[in-house]
């Protein structure tokens, strides 16, 4: 058997994690540069107009929330076997959240996570992560659906819990029926495993950071002058988010799917095209592009933990 040196382990491992950055950096350098829908010389006219340190700040603000609790539902998440730090939490969700960006749906993330701890832990993992992402799906159908009711969409609205009811009638049916050893009362039993204290934190966290989210995309649209009733500005937004987020989709085109299904939604009230694309766009830099830069740096100092 050939045994290969540790130094060459340590070189690949390397390049693995210099090409995971580079393209990083590369697709949204190219969704930045290469999107014929930006009209840049607006923008800057726009923000120098506008140009506040208070109101970067504010917005930015928004943004730090917004990882802070999606590091702070993880670290509650793992609390249910090991108990890990803020500092070791923030690396392990930027620096999954850098590995996962040119994956589907963000499905590197998953093992983007994995990869911090041993081996043997690894399907626990992958399930921590389905609940996390999971509670924050489940919110977002939720207001989603209040969103297209307040919007008069009845007919969406109402075949989407005709769709959710019928999913549920199948689930309990089939409760029983294993798939490769897996089935849904198994999958029940295992979310139980875990205690409802930390249930009860990850739901507030996830709750807030919708909130939190959506808000940060209400005060971009008040900074560019759209002047809509807050009702149907949030509900707009809770529609855009869940619609768009059931779409499959890379992380580096999600303000691309989010934005088109915005310019939609948001041109029947009105929104100019221009102003809604960037506000999207801004959207992703800032929760997105942001914490993927801070990511890089975990990503290459990382150690996996796997043998």
């Amino acid at each position: 058997m050939i045994t290969i040196p540790h130094k060459a382990k340590q070189f690949a491992v390397f390049i693995v994690k210099l090409l995971i950055v580079t393209a990083a950096f590369y697709f949204i350098y190219n969704q930045l540069v290469h999107n014929d829908k930006l009209d840049w010389t607006k923008f800057m006219a726009k923000l120098q107009e506008k140009q506040s340190v208070a109101g970067i700040l504010f917005l930015l603000s928004f943004s730090v929330a917004n990882r802070y609790l999606e590091i702070l539902k993880w670290q509650n998440l793992v609390s249910f076997f090991k108990p890990i730090s803020i500092g070791e939490s923030t690396k392990q969700v930027l620096g999954a959240l850098t590995a996962g960006i040119f994956t589907p749906n963000g499905l590197g993330e998953y093992a983007g996570k994995a990869l911090f701890f041993e081996k043997i832990k690894t399907k626990k993992i992958i399930f921590l992560n389905l609940i996390c992402n999971g509670i924050q799906m489940i919110l977002t159908v939720i207001f989603g659906t209040v969103g297209l009711f307040v919007l008069g969409y009845w007919k969406w609205a109402s075949a989407i819990i005709l769709l959710l009811l019928l999913f549920y009638l199948v689930a309990v049916i089939s409760k029983n029926i294993k798939i490769k050893g897996y089935s849904i009362q198994k999958l029940t039993h295992k979310i139980n495993e875990i205690p409802k204290r930390i249930h009860q934190k990850n739901m507030l966290l996830a709750t807030c950071r919708y909130l939190v989210f959506s808000h940060q995309y209400y005060f971009l649209f008040l900074a560019f002058d759209v002047d809509l009733p807050y009702l149907t500005m949030m509900a707009t937004i809770a529609t855009v988010y869940f619609l768009a987020s059931s779409l499959p989709s890379f992380q580096f085109l999600d303000f691309a799917v989010k934005g088109s299904m915005a310019v939609f939604f948001f041109g029947k009230l009105g929104v100019n095209e221009w102003i809604v694309v960037f506000i999207s766009t801004l959207m992703w830099f800032l929760n997105v592009v942001l914490p993927v830069v801070i990511g890089s740096y975990y990503v290459l100092k990382f150690k996996p933990k796997w043998k």
